[in-house]
């Protein structure tokens, strides 16, 4: 059965032992992030498990809205791990750096901090102000992107918006705080790798970047290497390893003709959603267009 599944749970499971802080939410724009779908991914979450998993964390919008105790998140973009890994050891640094970044704002100013990635000192600058750095960037770039060049360079044009907020202090260091008072094991690498620890009782929830739905609908600038239809094969066949381990997974993706075709066996429910999408370098492709989740049939019953 597609579309009419029955969710998993109705509500968010009780966190036990940690106070949730509904400050601690995504600190950067990202193009596909999930903030506005969480009342429906949550339908589809398992009612316990034993480990979170994010393999494709990006901002971050559901594991800050589900706040669990044990998590292991990964991504391949090392700027964005190497944020994560920041907020989480030195706030207050990269706040002031930040702060200074906003004071400073201009367009000539924006260009010099971004071609900071093609010169040799790139590589001498410290892991507090690269991510200083990319949070300015992403906050007063155009549409809020994260495009990357064919080698790694950061290349999106200047925002141009008024009084742009860079990083808000109650943000970061409730961020801070959850990444420290619960297990979280940041990784930067393979999504595969990344799982290669969950086993029966884990929940892995898997944003991949989307499966284009037409030729021209690719976004293939978030890395230098892409995420094909080989790569969404590679997913599905990963999915079924971590199904017959007894894992919970959860999958979003681009309501294509290809990924209900990989996921179209009885393991599998899909369920189709809208969702608003508002960061798109083009403007015509901005507004409520379908997705899919995709979970898998088996839910561990005893923990």
């Amino acid at each position: 059965m597609q579309g009419q599944a029955v969710p998993r749970l109705s509500e968010p499971r009780k966190r036990r032992g940690h106070s949730y802080n509904p400050l601690a939410q995504p600190f950067l724009k990202w193009a596909g992030g999930k903030r506005q779908l969480i009342p429906v991914i949550k339908k589809y979450i398992p009612q316990k498990y034993t480990q979170y998993y994010e393999p494709f964390v990006g901002a971050g919008a559901l594991l800050f809205s589900l706040q669990p105790a044990n998590s292991v998140i990964n991504d391949t973009n090392p700027e964005l791990v190497n944020c994560y890994n920041v907020i989480k050891g030195d706030p207050d640094e990269l706040l002031a750096l930040c702060r200074r970044h906003e004071k400073n704002n201009s367009e000539d100013y924006y260009y010099r901090l971004r071609s900071q990635d093609r010169q040799p000192s790139f590589k001498e600058m410290s892991s507090v102000e690269r991510a200083a750095r990319i949070i300015y960037l992403n906050k007063t770039c155009f549409n809020g992107l994260f495009r990357v060049n064919s080698q790694g360079q950061f290349n999106v044009p200047y925002g141009d918006y008024d009084n742009p907020g860079i990083a808000d202090p109650a943000v970061i260091k409730a961020v801070s705080v959850f990444l420290n008072q619960r297990s979280v094991r940041i990784r930067e690498g393979d999504f595969e790798d990344s799982v290669s620890t969950a086993r029966k009782g884990a929940f892995v929830y898997f944003d991949p970047p989307y499966h284009p739905i037409s030729d021209t609908s690719s976004f293939t600038g978030y890395s230098i290497d892409g995420f094909g239809g080989s790569e969404q094969e590679r997913l599905r066949s990963i999915c079924d390893k971590l199904s017959d381990r007894g894992c919970n997974v959860l999958v979003s993706n681009s309501n294509s003709q290809l990924i209900r075709e990989l996921y179209s066996d009885s393991r599998y429910e899909i369920v189709e959603v809208s969702a608003t999408r508002a960061i798109n370098s083009v403007g015509s492709k901005r507004g409520r267009i379908g997705e899919l989740l995709i979970y898998n049939k088996y839910e561990c019953k005893s923990i």
